[in-house]
């Protein structure tokens, strides 16, 4: 019988453990932060994304999606605009990978065997890595060596198809996509309430010198905070990015866990 939500914290604990206890069904652990995103989008953005995609793939695979984390490493100014604007509220690397390396212990403990890390923050990525290599160097100290981690990031699914259908005018580059088309397309298409696109400032795509100061240079990014135009962005576009990174999520998951697609459950618009 499928499992009432695709949120593992929604089940009853007995419920839960019916479902992880064998370590055949997955755990997605969306992974994002508290960051500006524009004068047109709120601050979760980071937070929203990843654990919409990991809902989705969940539903396709029979997974369970765990509470995200919502506080992610601290921005960093030539891909997410800097830690000095006002609202990021960021964790120290260390705080990060202690906190996530405990999570997936726990998730261990639990029985669970195939844990998926969905990324929807770019600097947390190093910092993952070095949570999920310490979480497996104890595990196995406690004798646990079956454990299998995927680590992704929803927008390395993004091909080169979908990029020309993203981009006509030119692809500025994942690095200085922060608060532009890709994040204000999702948006638009999962949480139109939350986008106010008429207050998006038009900015040309930021340039940054091959190096980086300390503390940071403020005028180095655009005030607006957002590192390219979100202006091209529409709720079409945004559909593109929703499927290509779910079938691409879910692919993974099927190839790297073994998985079938599940028993259809209700597939409810995002809230």
């Amino acid at each position: 019988m499928p499992l009432p939500s695709a949120f593992a914290s929604e089940l009853t604990w007995p419920d839960y453990d019916a479902a992880v206890r064998g370590g055949d069904t997955p755990i997605l652990i969306p992974i994002g932060s508290m960051e500006q995103h524009g004068h047109h989008m709120p601050l979760h953005v980071d937070v929203l994304l990843p654990t919409e995609f990991a809902r989705r793939a969940a539903l396709e695979v029979g997974g369970l999606v765990a509470p995200p984390f919502t506080y992610g490493y601290k921005s960093h100014q030539k891909s997410g605009g800097g830690n000095h604007f006002s609202g990021t509220t960021s964790l120290d690397g260390a705080t990060l990978v202690a906190a996530l390396r405990d999570v997936v212990k726990e998730f261990a403990r639990h029985g669970v065997r195939k844990v998926c890390l969905v990324n929807g923050h770019f600097e947390n990525s190093w910092f993952i890595i070095e949570a999920i290599d310490l979480a497996l160097r104890e595990l196995r100290w406690d004798g646990i060596t079956d454990l299998k981690v995927i680590v992704l990031s929803y927008w390395d699914f993004v091909d080169q198809a979908a990029i020309a259908k993203l981009y006509p005018n030119g692809f500025p580059g994942w690095d200085i996509e922060h608060g532009g088309v890709l994040e204000t397309s999702l948006m638009l298409a999962l949480y139109p309430h939350l986008v106010q696109l008429e207050r998006a400032i038009d900015v040309e795509p930021a340039t940054f010198p091959p190096y980086d100061v300390y503390p940071v240079k403020p005028e180095w990014t655009p005030c607006s905070g957002t590192l390219s135009s979100p202006k091209e962005a529409s709720v079409e576009k945004g559909h593109i990015l929703l499927e290509v990174c779910t079938r691409g999520i879910v692919d993974a998951l099927i190839t790297e866990f073994a998985l079938a697609r599940a028993e259809p459950r209700p597939m409810a618009q995002a809230s």
